[in-house]
């Protein structure tokens, strides 16, 4: 029997995590990858593409790329896309929708990402139209088929979106909701902080200020090996007319298999915040994700921070995401608050590991301790810092981080 065919895929990731991605998707059974600017390119059969969609802790999204072509106006455009067989891709009683990204130059004449969408629309109805005298319909919530078009300079690179929706939309926290970390930059954020080797290890972990209990919950889908889709009720290769079933249930059921439920083989995590109302969400929140019992959550003022070492193990993380001052926070009580971090990380959890992850350089030097390691990454278009610190007993440095 022959192989499955390589295709070719490219994953969309924050800044600052493509390297990151990269060693993620080799574990996956990728080849021939290559990191980019807030990307990395890669070889795969379809279902290891499918196991990427529902593994992968970093990536935004995966596309497969099935057309390249000239594009330096929207006549050129639109006969490209016209071009394309889309009956291979969608029945004309389906929904699609059309995502158009761009990187251009003055000399194309395709300024405008909308209008650059509408003539592709345009070009697939009149496709659909010519050939079966009906057309799908265009459906901007979870369609059929999600369409990805990059407009690099004068070229257009159309790629179906597999991943349907960013893949840091787990399932299990409220879209509405306002949150400062999406699930896989906080996932990063453990990664680069060591949660893996330390979990494995049989250490704790403690986030001082949960907020909506993101970085605990994927904490807890880690340690317990739980598929980052596993609560994913939409991907964008379900609706599509190519799909394989049965690599798709069989990868639904390796998950199954894979996840670690026994209680004793899982970490003790520990989220603490001042706020009721945050908590709250942070337990239903835990509770779609099926790790309550992990995860214990309390309010808690900072300053009323337990001892975490060794009264909740002798290693750990321990760490947090504090405001930046993005808002209306009194800069005088931020720096106290990043005084009281440090001394909480000094004072209460020696031996174990910190981190902080901040969008505020200025306020990370009033941590008071020297950082191990310093990673920048952005959340959102907000320039941050990764901040990890290891947590030896002695007295607090007056250094800046």
């Amino acid at each position: 029997m022959s192989s499955p065919a390589l295709l070719s895929f490219f994953a969309t990731v924050p800044l600052g995590i493509e390297a990151l991605l990269k060693s993620e998707l080799e574990a996956l059974g990728a080849t021939d990858i290559h990191a980019e600017r807030a990307g990395v390119r890669f070889h795969s059969d379809l279902k290891t593409a499918y196991r990427i969609c529902l593994w992968s802790r970093l990536a935004g999204r995966v596309l497969m790329p099935i057309a390249r072509f000239p594009a330096p106006d929207e006549k050129k455009l639109y006969g490209g896309i016209r071009s394309i067989r889309w009956n291979d891709h969608l029945d004309p009683s389906g929904t699609f929708a059309i995502n158009v990204t761009a990187s251009l130059n003055q000399k194309s004449k395709l300024q405008h990402t909308h209008f650059a969408a509408l003539k592709a629309k345009d070009a697939i109805v009149d496709q659909f139209r010519s050939v079966s005298g009906s057309r799908p319909s265009v459906h901007l919530d979870r369609p059929k088929l999600r369409i990805q078009i990059h407009l690099e300079n004068s070229e257009a690179i159309v790629s179906i979106d597999l991943s349907g929706e960013s893949l840091h939309r787990r399932g299990y926290r409220d879209d509405a909701a306002k949150a400062p970390l999406k699930e896989n930059l906080a996932a990063a954020i453990l990664e680069l902080s060591g949660w893996r080797d330390i979990h494995k290890s049989g250490g704790c972990f403690v986030d001082l200020m949960c907020g909506s209990g993101t970085l605990a919950i994927e904490a807890s889908l880690m340690a317990s090996n739980t598929a980052p889709g596993f609560f994913r009720e939409y991907f964008g290769f379900l609706g599509w007319k190519q799909h394989l079933h049965s690599a798709w249930k069989d990868l639904k059921q390796e998950a199954i298999d894979l996840r670690i439920t026994d209680k004793k083989r899982l970490p003790r995590l520990y989220a603490f915040d001042k706020d009721g109302h945050s908590l709250k969400a942070a337990r239903e929140n835990a509770s779609e994700a099926m790790c309550t019992e992990m995860i214990h959550f309390e309010r808690r003022e900072l300053a009323l921070a337990p001892d975490i070492s060794p009264h909740l193990g002798e290693t750990g993380l321990v760490g947090c995401n504090p405001p930046y001052g993005e808002r209306l926070e009194n800069p005088e009580e931020l720096k106290g608050l990043y005084r009281l971090i440090g001394d909480t990380f000094k004072k209460k959890a020696s031996g174990w590991k910190g981190f902080v992850f901040t969008g505020n350089l200025d306020l990370a030097k009033e941590v008071g301790l020297k950082a191990s390691q310093r990673f920048p990454l952005f959340n959102g278009s907000i320039d941050c810092r990764l901040l990890t610190y290891e947590l030896y007993s002695g007295k607090r440095s007056t250094g800046a981080s």
